[in-house]
């Protein structure tokens, strides 16, 4: 198989072309498919889709198995996962999961027949947990849990919601590979203190997708603080090329994984419009 190094993209199941890389990642920076938010396609490789959320876990601590193989024995995870509410309707035979952070256009369709029914263990209204049930799950695995960090958005989504206050966070983990890694904390220190792990940034959008793509000051401080110049960055879930585009301007490399290859010509569009350099 001939060798790939860096500056790419690979397309299809990332379980499995994950295994393609030979080069090293000095660091992941992730934000995979949230559980029940919507069908993207690609019914055999998917995710999010599950009929339960431990189902969606087992399947992502398999995508982070092959990750810890393409990290550095210095290497972190900086993974970026929100949570969902359990909506079960009785006599419609379907259990909806509704995200915390958008509307109600953007919730699972109904027609989604392999959502099942009644999921055991919770009831309408619940907040599944799905973050934590993820970060415990990587660290039975074997990552080493280092970090919670709340990214807090100024501008959250409305909701219509009267009996909670409105989401307006969500979380990123930062998970190591083995107990001693690389973390610069002064690559990332604010100007009179250290960083804290409260980070106010706001969302932001991107005209050609049809889904929040993570905004770039939301990478930023991940890419400084577990990489140097020329190190390679990993996404195995490169969606609109986000960690892409940052870890080129930071003067970072970047090896990812996308299912749709609708989203390369993207992902080739964000980094002329950035005036990045791809090797």
């Amino acid at each position: 198989m001939e060798s790939i190094l860096k500056d790419i993209i690979l397309f299809g199941d990332c379980v499995e072309t994950l295994k393609q890389f030979d080069e090293k990642a000095r660091c992941c920076i992730t934000s995979p498919p949230y559980y029940g938010l919507r069908d993207y396609g690609g019914e055999d490789y998917q995710i999010g889709l599950e009929e339960s959320p431990e189902e969606y876990i087992q399947k992502l601590v398999k995508v982070f198995q092959e990750v810890r193989n393409n990290l550095t024995e210095d290497g972190t995870l900086w993974l970026n996962i929100g949570d969902s509410y359990y909506n079960y309707r009785p006599g419609k035979g379907q259990a909806l999961v509704k995200q915390t952070m958008s509307n109600s256009n953007q919730d699972l369709p109904s027609k989604c027949a392999r959502r099942g029914n009644k999921l055991e263990g919770l009831k309408e209204k619940d907040l599944i947990g799905i973050p934590w049930m993820l970060a415990f799950a990587l660290r039975a695995d074997g990552w080493y849990l280092r970090q919670d960090i709340i990214w807090n958005k100024p501008n959250p989504m409305p909701e219509s919601v009267r009996d909670r206050c409105t989401k307006s966070h969500e979380y990123i983990f930062l998970l190591s590979k083995n107990q001693n890694y690389y973390f610069d904390v002064d690559a990332i220190k604010e100007p009179t203190r250290r960083k804290r792990s409260v980070w106010n940034i706001n969302k932001k959008g991107y005209k050609d997708t049809h889904f929040a793509v993570y905004p770039p000051d939301l990478i930023i401080p991940c890419i400084k603080a577990s990489s140097e110049k020329n190190d390679i960055i990993l996404d195995p879930f490169m969606g609109s090329g986000t960690t892409a585009m940052v870890a080129k301007e930071l003067g970072r490399d970047y090896i990812g994984c996308e299912l749709h290859e609708d989203y390369g010509k993207l992902i080739e569009k964000r980094l002329h419009e950035r005036k990045v350099t791809v090797i």
